[in-house]
């Protein structure tokens, strides 16, 4: 058992920086023009002169929290692994941060003034972009391997959310995307988990203001894998990668189909398909993650060293 629950974090962490990688080279390409040349290999990223298999902030920041909670859950630490991603480029594929998000940056440079991580992050509605949530997956893994009851649980993931994105559609976010994994973790399938998620809905509602209730209706009414690819939006938005990616999940039956609806929906490909490729690692396991794709992903053993030391750490300690 406990040897496949540390395969599922390495399949899972591996799977989200594939996608990270997969996507990063389209980001902000319009649905349309990935109609017409879709994406389907790794592929250098022109705009920023990057070589294929590159992956971003999102893997990076992945990386920082599941290297902090293999010494423990702290707070502090995990900011400070961040900060170190921002400033010297930290677990990044060239020593340096990029594609950085405003939300992300401006929590780094109060980070950087000194700033407790408890008040680090923004709170306001234009602050719920997908900045934690594509970093958020080691904290399930971390949570599965813990004790902690639905409370403790619940201020944990606030916690490490809000270093970047304080505010409670980003939290909630969050708190579904974590429960779903440990969904999976339980051997739950991918509609389970989310079947699981619709019939607690009451306790992520319960978070949210009346306009939250409303945006996160079709994820918590058990709509999403009804849905079609143009009733799907793809932004940077929280609430719509969460949908975006559940959706590539529910409507695939392999980790690269997954990939390559996630990456096909154009603009925030890179997140929604690291957000997706997440969730898939862990569903489909690291023998269905294309060999191809992991052979192309740059600094792999920069991901392995981190991942296996993670999971060593909170399974077998």
């Amino acid at each position: 058992m406990i040897q496949k629950k540390m395969e599922a974090v390495n399949a899972g962490i591996l799977g989200l920086c594939v996608g990270d990688a997969l996507g990063l080279p389209v980001q902000f390409k319009k649905r349309e023009y990935l109609k017409t040349n879709p994406v389907s290999e790794m592929i250098p990223t022109q705009r920023l002169n990057f070589p294929k298999g590159t992956w971003s902030d999102d893997s990076s920041l992945t990386l920082c929290l599941a290297e902090s909670l293999s010494r423990g859950y702290n707070l502090n630490d995990i900011a400070n692994n961040f900060l170190k991603w921002f400033k010297t480029g930290f677990l990044t594929p060239d020593n340096k941060a990029i594609d950085i998000g405003n939300t992300v940056k401006e929590a780094m440079m109060k980070l950087d003034q000194g700033i407790d991580p408890i008040a680090s992050g923004g709170n306001t509605l234009e602050n719920n972009g997908n900045g934690s949530l594509m970093r958020i997956l080691p904290l399930a893994f971390f949570l599965d391997s813990s004790n902690f009851d639905e409370i403790v649980k619940y201020r944990i993931i606030k916690e490490v959310s809000g270093i970047t994105h304080s505010h409670e559609y980003s939290v909630v976010a969050c708190y579904i995307y974590i429960d779903i994994a440990l969904g999976l973790l339980k051997n739950l399938s991918i509609l389970e988990s989310y079947h699981e998620i619709c019939k607690n809905k009451k306790k992520y509602e319960d978070l949210l203001d009346s306009n939250g209730k409303n945006l996160f209706q079709r994820i918590l009414n058990l709509e999403i894998n009804n849905l079609s690819e143009k009733d799907i939006i793809s932004t940077g938005f929280v609430v719509h990668s969460l949908e975006a990616s559940l959706w590539s999940l529910l409507t695939s039956n392999a980790y690269e189909e997954t990939m390559i609806k996630a990456v096909n929906l154009g603009d925030d490909t890179d997140t929604t398909a690291a957000i997706a490729g997440g969730l898939a690692g862990i569903h489909y396991g690291i023998k269905n993650i294309p060999l191809r794709w992991l052979n192309d992903l740059r600094n792999v053993e920069i991901i392995e060293s981190i991942s296996n030391r993670f999971c060593e750490s909170i399974y077998t300690n």
